[in-house]
């Protein structure tokens, strides 16, 4: 199952209704259980998408929308697990992935889930080249640290696909984790002229929410999100968010600059 979202432009967003907003940019329903499901986005062509195996296995699709056999064919993936121990096949070849370690998998290969308590998470993006599948294990990436306890928005990055170390096509990808006390993520917030980002929020209680700010800037509006769902970031929208509670999300990117320090910052009085 898949659904195809198309770009919006940022002005209809200023008079959007909520349910408009909820449609065109969140994808809510990406984890069910024995499903892979996916949504396509026309911005930057990225797909994401959820896999949950429960007791079977479960194929990475080749969707009707990719126009392929095969949904690598002409693209590149980043996996991160946020479940529980499971594993993934990648041309038949196993790698253990724990909870939010990740997975970067090259252009052509053939990727299958696996895992009773695992829910995979993955994006895909158009890729020019192919790139060897490489193991990101959480542990083992040193984080970045950023933020302060007084501004509540004290933070560890941790860059699994960042246009250094390891090399993709477009593909950049992570998991940024809020520090206890601390609310606030990518704040204050910035644009990626040149990408899009997904932002998928995780590890919330069943009863905490984040308030992700996007829009223009000075015409910001907002998504209410839970566990597990995702915010699709168009080149021309800040992304920013703050929960009510412990969180942390995942962060993925692709478009035409793989250099992760292309950004333009927003000061706090332009919101």
């Amino acid at each position: 199952m898949i659904e195809v979202r198309y770009s919006a432009s940022p002005s209809s967003v200023e008079t959007a209704t909520t349910a408009d907003l909820r449609k065109n940019f969140l994808a809510e329903d990406l984890f069910h259980a024995g499903e892979v499901r996916g949504v396509y986005t026309h911005d930057d062509r990225l797909v994401v998408g959820g896999a949950v195996p429960g007791a079977g296995q479960l194929e990475l699709p080749a969707w009707e929308v990719l126009g392929t056999e095969s949904h690598l064919a002409r693209r590149e993936l980043g996996i991160i697990n946020v479940g529980q121990a499971g594993h993934v096949l990648v041309d038949n070849e196993k790698f253990e992935l724990d909870h939010l370690d990740g997975l970067f998998v090259g252009r052509g290969s053939e990727v299958v889930f696996a895992g009773e308590d695992a829910a995979f998470y993955f994006v895909s993006a158009p890729a020019h080249a192919t790139y060897p599948t490489t193991l990101l294990t959480h542990a083992e990436i040193e984080p970045v640290k950023l933020g302060t306890p007084a501004g509540a928005n004290e933070r560890s990055l941790y860059r699994y696909a960042w246009g250094q170390e390891l090399q993709t096509s477009v593909l950049q990808f992570g998991v940024t984790v809020i520090a206890d006390g601390s609310v606030w993520n990518t704040f204050p917030p910035h644009l990626h002229d040149r990408r899009t980002e997904v932002y998928l929020y995780v590890d919330l209680d069943e009863n905490d929410r984040v308030f992700h700010l996007m829009g223009r800037p000075g015409a910001a509006r907002h998504l209410t999100v839970r566990n597990r769902e995702a915010v699709i970031s168009p080149p021309w929208s800040i992304h920013s968010g703050v929960g009510t509670g412990p969180y942390a999300f995942i962060w993925a990117m692709g478009g035409e600059n793989n250099d992760y320090t292309d950004l333009s910052p927003v000061a706090l009085e332009d919101l």
